[in-house]
């Protein structure tokens, strides 16, 4: 007879992961966007947001084309930076590994193994709300759900990484204005 908590047997160890909800939630997502488009669609997301580059290549790009708001693009940049590095200093607290079960396919490589918060989400939701106040955040808000959900279908975040990640996102894109216009910049 097989201990639920343990995953031991009389006879042997059988070392399975637990599926906790997380997980369940995971494989579920996965299973319903397996399509190959799909998981090739998150894994050039997961590449194109990886150290914030897609964003900041966005900043730098709106800096050069709308000279008239220079200064604003670059302020939403630093937002973005900003962001990305909380996210990473915040990781360092937190020390949650990323999902490791079996049942979850890894479709992207990592720079760590820290999950909490995702990088890609703060990254991404701090870029819809500095450069939304530039170019209108309807227009950006989609970016959202879809920079979470690819981390979920890529298999290296947990739910709650991604949201902890869009909330950190936006509120240090939220507070950078305020910051800087106290600096005196």
């Amino acid at each position: 007879m097989q201990n639920p908590t343990t995953g031991t047997t009389d006879d042997h160890v059988v070392d399975v992961p637990v599926l906790t909800s997380e997980l369940k939630i995971m494989v579920a997502v996965q299973q319903k966007l397996s399509a190959p488009a799909v998981v090739r669609t998150a894994q050039l997301m997961s590449h194109a947001g990886e150290h914030a580059a897609v964003w900041i290549v966005g900043g730098a790009v709106g800096a050069l084309v709308d000279r008239p708001r220079r200064r604003e693009w670059i302020e939403a940049t630093a937002a973005v930076v900003a962001a990305h590095g909380s996210s990473v200093v915040l990781k360092r607290f937190t020390r949650r590994r990323r999902p490791n079960h079996p049942d979850v396919l890894v479709h992207a490589g990592t720079p760590s193994k820290l999950s909490l918060p995702s990088s890609h989400a703060t990254s991404t939701t701090a870029a819809v709300v500095a450069f939304g106040r530039l170019v209108g955040r309807g227009k950006l808000a989609p970016l959202v759900p879809a920079m979470a959900l690819s981390r979920i279908v890529v298999g290296v975040h947990y739910p709650t990484d991604v949201l902890a990640g869009s909330v950190l996102g936006a509120t240090v894109a939220g507070v950078a204005p305020r910051v800087l216009r106290r600096s005196g910049r």
